[in-house]
């Protein structure tokens, strides 16, 4: 079959498919768009393309008229728009030096495990086919492996449910099976199941949602014990290394996207720490995943590596391990058993181990300097003068010159955070729809859109591109040369020790504790936090670290608390009994 392109004057309707004027016509004579091979029922008769001067004539498939029978679309499932997002989330984390093992064979199982959980797949009556025996079709799914038939989690891990295990012919499914009650829901949206699904209240089952993928990925991360954090996997997404916003864009253009599907996969707001962590727990009940791997010390995710790591990222001195060391051991919160996550224990919660670290260096700089407002500026004091007198010895640790340099480098980087977020752009270059006849006219106001956005940037001044930097564990790096900013990273605590016989203590005897309160077990939140309540300092610094992790300063002073109850057991008791004040107590 030819196709010939016609002149503009002859036949100016819009494509009822892109809304394009742009007509060609068959050799039997009908109209086809030439943008996007939409054949029309309206034709005309052409006697011989030879008559046609200055054309060129492209042949193209004899496919295309069977292809009109697929206009709105392949027959897919919302479970399979979201197997689509996990796909891409895993090879994202490959890209960041996961190893392929999380996508193959970890993450993969824990979908399956899913699907046949929630009654989606890999069980004998699917949710899908209330009719007849589920057929599932073989997984085309960008040539993955998740095809390929693997023991969920390992042998010794049982079946997935008591007397029921996944049958061997089953693949993960790229189209399920198609019921007539579906295929008139797929009226109100692209997948066949969007109308139920959006609706859909069943109690006990998991619905799962786009912030959900990330509470897939994160479990899998937890499982192989990778050196990703749960904020560092959130920043990921925020930064764009790893698919979130606008995932669907993923999609093969064959599963068309519209109406109820723009509720289910149209996200429009940054993923929430405590949303993700609490999703991350409720999906490893629903699953009644057993006890992850041990989190030892030599593992990342163990406080005393994740505490170095911390205390290279805000620019605090080496000698601190030691100290967070001690913290950690007197804490007992570096104990296998403490530390590793049991989906099936009494307490199904895991550890949220980046702010606990964080939580830990807040408690040893309190031990240090109190951070009171006024002794850590009475030992600045004293190490100003003293590297004053001393320059080439090694300079011993100054508070105020840090306070100094993290406010003005905390600043800097906070505004550009902020811009960035306000110039986000939310709308995707795939435009959603509410219907299949508004589409057309959604893609025109596109259309019009991208042109006048490309005008406005011809009328003001060309802004050099900037280069997308790398993802990095690390957002701030100290060891730049020519900078002005002082790296404390080698500087001395010797200022604020004293020496008792063979060892040093503090010359801080005194703590006050971040709480004496703390909420009745029924309350979501452990205690309330009001910075009116406590200084500038303490402020300051639970305002830096918990902008690294991206969460509430309250998160980072319920840990706070939490391990000062642990490390001050009897001192917290006896002060709980004098006031509900913030005030000191001898150590």
């Amino acid at each position: 079959m030819f196709l010939v392109p016609l002149e503009e004057k002859e036949f100016r309707e819009r494509c009822s498919q892109c809304a394009a004027v742009s007509w060609g016509l068959t050799d039997e004579g009908k109209y086809y768009c030439t943008s996007c091979h939409n054949v029309t029922e309206i034709s005309k008769e052409v006697i011989s393309t030879a008559a046609i001067p200055n054309t060129k004539i492209n042949a193209i498939n004899r496919g295309l008229k069977k292809k009109r029978k697929f206009e709105k679309g392949w027959d897919w499932y919302v479970c399979e728009g979201f197997q689509y997002i996990l796909y891409h989330q895993a090879e994202a984390l490959k890209t960041l030096g996961v190893g392929p093992e999380l996508k193959d064979e970890v993450l993969h199982n824990f979908w399956k495990r899913y699907l046949q959980k929630s009654k989606q797949a890999y069980c004998k009556n699917p949710v899908h086919t209330t009719r007849r025996k589920a057929k599932v079709l073989e997984d085309n799914l960008c040539h993955s492996d998740w095809a390929s038939e693997l023991e969920l989690l390992s042998e010794a891990d049982g079946p997935l449910e008591s007397g029921t295990e996944v049958q061997s012919d089953f693949e993960i499914p790229t189209h399920f099976p198609i019921t007539k009650a579906a295929q008139s829901a797929s009226v109100c949206s692209g997948s066949l199941d969007g109308v139920e699904y959006s609706e859909r209240k069943e109690k006990g089952i998991v619905k799962m949602t786009v912030p959900r993928t990330l509470a897939f990925c994160y479990l899998s991360l937890l499982w192989q014990r990778e050196t990703i954090t749960l904020s560092d996997l959130l920043r990921f997404v925020e930064e764009g290394h790893i698919p979130y916003i606008n995932a669907f864009q993923l999609f093969p253009e064959e599963m068309k996207l519209y109406g109820r599907d723009k509720g289910i996969f149209a996200i429009e707001s940054w993923p929430n720490y405590e949303e993700i962590y609490k999703s991350m727990i409720e999906i490893a009940t629903f699953l009644d995943l057993p006890r992850f791997p041990e989190v030892t010390e030599g593992c990342y995710l163990h406080p005393n590596i994740l505490c170095m790591k911390y205390l290279l990222e805000v620019n605090l001195p080496d000698e601190m391990h030691g100290l967070t060391c001690q913290v950690v051991k007197m804490t007992g919160i570096g104990e296998v058993d403490f530390l590793t996550f049991d989906p099936i224990a009494k307490m199904k919660k895991t550890v949220k181990y980046d702010v606990q670290a964080l939580a830990v260096i807040v408690v040893v700089l309190k031990l240090l300097f109190l951070l009171d407002d006024n002794l850590e500026w009475s030992y600045s004091d004293l190490a100003e003068a003293y590297n004053e007198e001393h320059k080439k010895d090694k300079p011993w640790f100054d508070f105020r010159k840090w306070y100094q340099i993290m406010k003005k480098t905390f600043d800097e980087k906070k505004q550009k955070w902020e811009e960035a977020r306000a110039k986000y752009v939310w709308k995707s270059e795939r435009p959603l729809y509410h219907s299949h006849i508004d589409k057309p006219v959604v893609y025109k106001r596109r259309e019009m859109v991208v042109n006048l956005q490309k005008q406005f940037s011809m009328l003001v001044d060309p802004t050099p591109v900037v280069e997308k930097k790398g993802p990095s564990s690390f957002q701030f790096n100290w060891t730049e040369e020519g900078t002005d900013r002082t790296c404390f990273h080698g500087h001395s605590l010797q200022g604020v020790f004293i020496k008792k016989g063979h060892s040093l203590i503090t010359k801080n005897s005194l703590y006050w504790l971040s709480t004496q309160k703390f909420c009745k077990s029924y309350c979501k939140h452990v205690t309330t936090y009001e910075e009116s309540n406590f200084s500038l300092s303490y402020q300051f610094i639970l305002n830096i670290f918990s902008f690294l992790l991206r969460i509430k300063t309250s998160v980072l002073h319920e840990e706070v608390s939490l391990i000062e109850k642990k490390l001050f057991k009897k001192k917290y008791s006896e002060a709980k009994k004098n006031s509900s004040g913030s005030k000191k107590v001898r150590r």
